[in-house]
Formats: structure tokens, sequence, C-alpha cells
């Protein structure tokens, strides 16, 4: 092979090998550009999904008719709440069996929404039964009905929850 053949091969490779790595800094930007675009899309979508979830409430418990249902533990009590019922209007609306995490947030003030939904203005028979065990091992098992009075406008009921009793507030 010539000395000329020569040439001409190694700047043809040289060429090559100049273009394949051009190639391959574009293909890197291109993906870089492209999660770029994915991640403002999942951005999007996200936004998306908390504007409907929002319209979704609304639509389903408009403020008029509205009632939501919190329960909390008297300030210091060391009962060990297992389950508790929520009747109202005659209707079984809530039932639920606590772990040890919820009770330890409850335990250190914090509330639980129970429930949410829809009731016309005006009175509303509510019961509530919870079950656990007291310090000493024994079964506490407690009900306690109240009447919701329900205004125009959201309502908002608290239940607070005590070895010897079940108190009531509504606003």
């Amino acid at each position: 092979m010539s000395r000329i053949q020569k040439s001409i091969i190694i700047t043809l490779a040289a060429l090559l090998i100049g273009h394949i790595a051009l190639a391959e800094e574009a293909s890197r930007e291109q993906i870089k550009g492209l999660d770029e675009q994915v991640q403002e899309i999942k951005g999007d979508v996200l936004s998306i999904a908390t504007e409907l979830k929002l319209l979704e409430e609304k639509l389903l418990y408009p403020s008029n008719t509205q009632v939501t249902i919190f329960v909390s533990l008297a300030d210091g009590e060391k009962f060990r709440l297992d389950s508790l019922d929520l009747t109202l209007d005659n209707k079984a609306v809530a039932h639920h069996l606590y772990t040890f995490k919820e009770l330890e947030a409850l335990r250190k003030g914090g509330v639980q929404r129970l429930y949410t939904g829809n009731i016309s203005t005006g009175e509303h028979p509510l019961v509530v039964s919870f079950y656990g065990k007291t310090d000493s091992g024994s079964d506490i098992e407690k009900t306690g009905s109240f009447t919701v009075n329900k205004n125009i406008g959201p309502g908002i009921v608290e239940i607070i929850l005590a070895e010897q009793m079940i108190s009531f507030s509504d606003k």
C-alpha cells in the first residue's frame, strides 16, 4: 500500500471517529432534553391530578351539605383504643381499627378525620361506639348517642374519647 493510500485511510478513519464522537454527544444532549421534558410533564400531571381531586371533593361534598367528623383522645388518656364504629342517621358510616402508630398519634394530641359526607340541614342522630383495653388489661366498650345539628354551610363534629366517657361538639 502506498503512502498516499495510508494517508487517505488514516484521514477517513479520523473523520469517522470524529463523527461518531459528535453523534454520541448529540444523542446525550437529546436524552438530557427528553429527561427534562418528561420531568415537566410529570409535574403538569401531578398538578392536574391535584386540581381534579379538589374539584371531585367539591362536587361530591358541596359545602352547604358537607359534614366532617373528627375523633381525638382526651388529654392524658392512656387506654388502648382498638376500634371505633360510627353510625349517622341510623346508617353505619365508618368503622376503623387502630394501629399502634395511629394510637400514638392520637395520644400526642392528633386528630383523625373519620368521616366526610353529605347531610341535609336539621337534626341527625349520631352513635359512636369504641372498644379497647384499660392499662390494667380489662376490656372497655363505650357507646355515646348524640344529635348533630346541621346548619347551612359545612359542619364540623368533634368526638373526644376518654376511658370513662365520650364527649361531643358540633360547629
